[in-house]
């Protein structure tokens, strides 16, 4: 078991004072059995009134609602965990599971719902027929296919910090060879759906104290990785840009079927067309 402090600044810079729409945070950590939250404090200048609810997917959300003029917004949160996650997790699969192609329940398939179809348009089939290389016969060892998709995105797409918003499409990080964590985990949701998986984005922290893994910035960043439900073991945590499964090393705030329903601050200002000046994302996890 690792303590964690995590400490998640955002600062917007205007040209000229504008007013504030709401802004949606999602900053929380995620509690589980593997992590436990011990704090967890938002402080928002200017004052904003903030209140929370629960999404669809659980995930904590809090809405920060604002009054009057600013030329400045910095949202600052902090947050102390307990991360206890394995570093060599053993799944326990279900005996209908343990070989590819299988079949979920019934319940299962219809509470999946929309995290088993592909999200982005495949006409030629050219994911499916790349996710499908994959598969090394008949029946194959689920779990081993998973790895298999998890660690080959890298061997065809080189890592590549982005700052600009918005996230490549499958085929667009296939074609271009490069992309960010969070285009290595839509191409590997959208593989895993193609294949008839259950998956879903996971926004979040990367605690990376030796600073050897991709997707950093010094100890600690922001991050985007994938879960896939299988029956028995439930959802298995993928890391396609490093190639590694389990979240020793992962701090959840949300979880989504699609990557822009888990940005971590999202808002409007009213103001002139220019008023908009810079925005600073600093991000630090550190061990307590």
């Amino acid at each position: 078991m690792i303590t964690l402090r995590i400490s998640h600044k955002t600062t917007y810079r205007y040209r000229q004072a504008v007013g504030l729409g709401p802004h949606r945070l999602m900053l929380r950590p995620r509690e589980s059995r593997d992590l436990r939250l011990i704090s967890s404090e938002i402080v928002v200048t200017p004052a904003a009134a903030i209140t929370w609810a629960h999404d669809v997917s659980g995930n904590a959300l809090a809405t920060a609602s604002f009054q009057g003029l600013t030329d400045t917004l910095v949202i600052d949160s902090l947050a102390e965990v307990q991360l206890k996650a394995a570093v060599w997790p053993v799944f326990d699969i279900a005996a209908s599971a343990i070989s590819y192609p299988f079949s979920y329940s019934d319940d299962d398939w219809t509470d999946l719902g929309a995290l088993t179809q592909p999200r982005y348009s495949d006409a030629d089939g050219r994911l499916r027929a790349w996710a499908r290389a994959f598969v090394r016969g008949e029946r194959t060892d689920t779990l081993s296919l998973l790895k298999d998709l998890n660690a080959g995105i890298s061997a065809w797409v080189s890592y590549q910090g982005r700052e600009d918003e918005g996230t490549q499409t499958p085929l667009q990080t296939l074609d271009r060879g490069w992309g960010s964590c969070r285009d290595f985990a839509v191409l590997f949701i959208e593989a895993a759906r193609c294949l008839g998986f259950g998956a879903r984005i996971v926004s979040g922290y990367l605690h990376n104290p030796d600073q050897a893994s991709l997707g950093f910035a010094g100890a600690g960043s922001t991050h985007a990785w994938a879960e896939v439900y299988v029956p028995g073991a439930g959802w298995i945590t993928f890391d396609p840009t490093n190639r590694s499964v389990g979240g020793s090393n992962l701090i959840p705030v949300a979880v989504a079927r699609d990557i822009h329903q888990a940005m971590p601050v999202s808002g409007s200002f009213v103001g002139g067309g220019d008023a908009f000046d810079s925005l600073l994302v600093e991000v630090r996890v550190s061990s307590a």
